[in-house]
């Protein structure tokens, strides 16, 4: 194993929207001290931010709990990053964006205490939820590891997220998740499916029994099962060797499809009239590939 990955999915019920960070953090390190071999802890979509009630009340609390990037909240979770010397996807957050807009933003904060990279929801699930969509795609570097790409959920259920974040190098798609529906086994098939198709990891983590439906999944290059919960509160461990991803796509899914091969140079463009753009053969291949 050349690219170790040790990552860990805090499969857990969410915490209530407004309460001191605090709490969150004996959670974190309860975690940190279980398991002294992580180094990427994940926890589930808008875990900071239970909430009960009807709809409008829901959306007051949300609304509420919403702070800036740059807020104490954002300032309390890389310092708790840091002090344990971890990568932290805390799940997402509510967002207080620019003109007070209100947006779903996942986080990861840096061993060395500080928010290496946020990612804006692209795809509220409508009509649910009360957030503005994002704009970009994003992933960032785990350093001596590989590449890291964000998606949240919903996100899951439209296959350009993971295709442009594994096109942008991301090696494993880390997808925080409050599913509370009765569709979860859909999102397993999804999960499998996007990591055949785009030849990563994905590593889904949702929200526990009796909140939401769990089963927070692991599913490596060729979308093989590598850890699955049931419904209750768990945290999935796993250690997972990036160069899989390299060795996959060099050989192909069960050492036959090399799907970020199919272009040559000599292949004409295709266009793509719903996008309104097109697949240009030169410029198919992963960053870093």
């Amino acid at each position: 194993m050349s690219r170790p990955f040790s990552i860990a999915l805090a499969q857990a019920a969410p915490r209530q929207a407004g309460e001191p960070v605090a709490g969150f953090a004996r959670e974190v390190e309860e975690l940190a001290g279980r398991f002294p071999g992580v180094r990427f802890a994940v926890f589930p979509e808008l875990h900071l931010h239970g909430t009960r009630g009807p709809v409008s009340e829901r959306n007051a609390e949300l609304e509420a709990s919403a702070e800036p990037l740059d807020g104490p909240r954002s300032k309390a979770l890389a310092e708790l990053a840091g002090d344990l010397g971890i990568w932290l996807v805390p799940g997402s957050v509510c967002e207080r964006g620019p003109g007070g807009a209100l947006y779903n933003t996942a986080l990861a904060f840096s061993p060395e205490g500080r928010l290496a990279a946020w990612y804006r929801k692209i795809f509220p699930w409508r009509p649910y939820e009360p957030y503005r969509p994002g704009d970009r795609f994003v992933v960032f570097d785990v350093p001596e590891a590989g590449r890291v790409g964000l998606a949240i959920c919903y996100d899951i259920w439209f296959p350009e997220v993971a295709r442009h974040l594994a096109w942008m190098g991301a090696e494993v798609v880390v997808v925080p998740a409050m599913t509370t529906t009765s569709d979860r086994p859909q999102e397993l098939v999804l999960t499998r499916a996007h990591a055949i198709a785009n030849q990563v990891y994905v590593a889904g983590v949702n929200t526990a029994a009796p909140v939401g439906t769990g089963h927070s999944l692991v599913a490596d290059p060729e979308g093989r099962v590598r850890a699955e919960a049931g419904e209750a509160a768990t945290v999935l461990t796993d250690v997972l060797d990036l160069d899989d991803v390299t060795r996959v796509r060099r050989y192909g899914t069960a050492g036959l499809n090399r799907v970020w091969e199919q272009f040559t140079e000599a292949d004409r463009p295709i266009d793509l009239p719903l996008y309104q753009g097109r697949i240009d053969p030169s410029r198919w291949t992963p960053a870093g590939g």
